[in-house]
């Protein structure tokens, strides 16, 4: 499957954002992660479609209703395998 890892930044944290990232991946049928980074930032890795890796990339440059995101960074992986989408 193909796979992305996001960088988010702005107002990312403690807003809700990971938990959202999460439901709206799972809609999407994408498997991976959600956490948040010491920088402030939240990093996504994410599995599955193209088209709902983009539809993601979306949906990441708006985020929770509470979040205020600056940028979005996106670096496409090699395909992996990844089951679950999880936050920590």
């Amino acid at each position: 499957m193909p796979s992305a890892r996001f960088i988010v930044s702005g107002k990312v944290q403690g807003v809700f954002y990971r938990a959202s990232t999460r439901e709206q991946a799972l809609r999407l049928g994408l498997a991976g992660y959600a956490k948040n980074r010491s920088d402030g930032s939240v990093e996504v890795l994410a599995s599955g479609a193209a088209d709902a890796l983009d539809a993601l990339q979306r949906w990441l440059r708006q985020g929770s209703p509470a979040a205020k995101v600056d940028t979005v960074s996106r670096e496409d992986l090699p395909e992996q395998e990844l089951r679950g989408f999880h936050t920590g």
